[in-house]
């Protein structure tokens, strides 16, 4: 997938783009299953709420295989590797839940603030790509921006370890409201399927989803390989230490795994 002249000027305008129903409807499912299947392990790498629903599961690439798949997608690979000028690995896999009722909230942040802070990534050169899984919409949580705020680098963050069960380096009140006068602030919505990509330095957060209805994303934190972290200091799971590039699958990888369990179903 390569992104064309009109989305790389949106891009650098306002950091982040929005491709609806990008994956079919059967693939969407496919990886909420898998999600559901992840969200049942008892795992370290899979994170709870105070209230016991998960919060988030890390690194799932490596121990589901609708997730390695999706891991090498060319859908998510090929317009990063574009924008970064190279290839890439995987820093980061994270499959986000919003639990109905019980999804927390995820504090306003860049997510290079704290690559930069916590593993001494050299530069912003690296960006996340994520999937739908559930319908996104107005009421369950979704995705905060304020687009254009990539453009101003690093902003002074605080260490928040008290909010939720996963600590951010979060920007403060004073800070978001001044951005948002600038830049404004959106909520990308759209079905299960759709694609979402955005700057490392894009200000983001989201909502508690107190709705009836769960909203499951996954991110891919993509790094050119030249930018890979130097500072270990968090588990490997949560920032990977392979900084081998990413080879891209056959676009029909996921079809692949739907159509075996379909033959099995039979």
């Amino acid at each position: 997938m390569k992104l064309t002249q009109a989305e790389l000027k949106q891009f650098d305008e306002e950091g982040y783009l929005f491709f609806p129903s990008k994956f079919s409807t059967e693939e969407a499912e496919l990886l909420k299953q898998a999600a559901d299947e992840v969200y049942a392990m008892d795992r370290q790498e899979v994170w709870r709420e105070s209230s016991g629903v998960a919060r988030t599961a890390f690194a799932a690439h490596t121990y589901n295989e609708p997730f390695r798949r999706l891991g090498a997608h060319p859908r998510l690979i090929e317009p990063v590797e574009q924008l970064l000028d190279g290839q890439v690995y995987m820093h980061q896999y994270k499959v986000n839940a919003k639990a109905a009722f019980d999804g927390d909230v995820w504090q306003w942040h860049q997510d290079y603030g704290t690559w930069a802070r916590d593993d001494d990534m050299p530069e912003p050169r690296a960006m996340n790509i994520a999937v739908f899984l559930d319908d996104v919409t107005a009421a369950n949580g979704p995705l905060l921006f304020i687009p254009g705020s990539h453009n101003l680098g690093i902003v002074d963050a605080g260490h928040d370890l008290e909010t939720t069960s996963y600590p951010l380096w979060t920007l403060d009140r004073e800070t978001v409201t001044k951005l948002a006068e600038d830049g404004g602030c959106v909520a990308p919505t759209g079905p299960a399927g759709s694609m979402l990509l955005f700057s490392s330095l894009l200000v983001h957060a989201s909502p508690p989803n107190i709705s009836p209805f769960g909203r499951t994303i996954v991110y891919l934190s993509l790094c050119h390989v030249d930018n890979h972290i130097r500072a270990f200091n968090r588990e490997e799971w949560i920032a990977h230490r392979d900084f081998a590039p990413i080879k891209p699958l056959p676009d029909n990888c996921l079809n692949e795994l739907i159509a075996q369990q379909s033959v099995a179903a039979e």
